[in-house]
């Protein structure tokens, strides 16, 4: 019986296919209801010198088992290995997989345009805090405590403090002026914060660009002079301004600037309200008070300021109908703006 239990196990170790046909072998040779491991449990009704020959057929037969399964184990580990490497090999020849790439945002790339242009007109970029005190942000810009032009912007102020976020860039024009003499060109690019909803048309942080300009002689048509040639070179050489009067506390006279829309030309439709022109941002000439507030003179020095928001001009030369398409990182819509 052992012998012939022997000749199958070796026989079956030699056959199997697999490591776990080769675990079931083993399991039928040397586990608990194997022929041997049967043989072994009677052993307790033989004599002594039954016991000792039988015991040495059953070690001989185990050793003979067990050096077989051992060796085929190891061919069998080694022929899956080998099945693995092929079935896993890097073909180093292939050509890779190019990685994603960053680009800029739409937005910031629209800002910088913007920037870059009045950079060429002799402007410097210049730049200040986003968490802002009251006089910056209000006072120094003839906008008092009590003054009810305050009520058009709703401003987030920061809590335990007298501090608040800038509602707009000027306050760093203030300190621009601050840290110099006369003349200054400036232009002002920052997120600002104010209490609107996010919707299509508001965010409550956007992206704002003033400029500020302060000379001997400077006038409204110098204004006029430099918004229509950013215009020009933003818009295209056939772009043209209007300028319609409004009223902001910081300049005076004031006004909305308007250039031709840019899917009609002019021409009027949906997207302009058939009117032609499309609202891009507002300026004036700086107020007196304004210059006093720094401790210049405007009997000596005059000047102009603009400001537009980044995203409106982003919307209406990207033609982007929802504010809120620039702030959800949908690669699908981002992609479309690379530089």
């Amino acid at each position: 019986m052992i012998a012939e239990a022997t000749r199958t196990a070796l026989d079956e170790a030699r056959a199997a296919a697999t490591l776990a046909d080769l675990r079931e072998v083993r399991v039928r040779a040397l586990g608990r209801k194997a022929p041997m491991s049967r043989v072994r449990a009677q052993m307790g009704s033989l004599s002594e010198d039954e016991r000792r020959e039988i015991g040495r057929l059953l070690n001989e037969a185990r050793g003979m088992i067990e050096s077989a399964l051992a060796a085929r184990e190891g061919e069998l580990a080694a022929r899956e290995q080998e099945e693995t490497l092929a079935r896993d090999r890097i073909d180093v020849s292939a050509p890779g997989r190019r990685r994603d790439v960053g680009h800029p945002h739409p937005l910031t790339l629209m800002a910088d345009r913007i920037v870059d242009i009045f950079i060429g007109m002799g402007f410097r970029v210049a730049e200040g805090p986003e968490v802002e005190t009251d006089w910056y942000n209000f006072q120094a810009l003839n906008i008092p405590p009590d003054h009810p032009a305050r009520s058009m912007q709703d401003t987030m102020h920061v809590e335990g403090t007298d501090l608040l976020m800038r509602t707009h860039t000027s306050p760093v024009q203030v300190r621009a002026m601050q840290a110099q003499d006369p003349p200054i060109y400036v232009v002002v690019p920052g997120r600002v914060y104010r209490r609107d909803p996010f919707d299509a048309t508001h965010s409550p942080v956007f992206q704002q660009i003033e400029g500020l300009a302060v000379d001997k002689g400077l006038s409204f048509a110098d204004l006029k002079g430099t918004l229509a040639a950013f215009a020009r070179e933003m818009f295209g050489p056939r772009q043209r301004v209007r300028f319609r009067p409004s009223y902001f506390q910081f300049t005076e006279p004031s006004a909305e600037v308007d250039v031709l829309c840019m899917n009609c030309e002019g021409a009027g439709c949906s997207a302009c309200g058939r009117s032609g022109w499309i609202e891009i941002m507002g300026a004036g000439s700086v107020h007196p008070n304004v210059l006093k507030a720094v401790g210049w003179d405007p009997e000596v020095w005059s000047g102009f300021a603009f400001g537009l928001g980044v995203e409106r001009v982003a919307m209406r030369a990207l033609g982007v109908r929802d504010i809120r398409w620039f702030y959800e990182n949908d690669q699908r819509f981002l992609a479309g703006f690379h530089a």
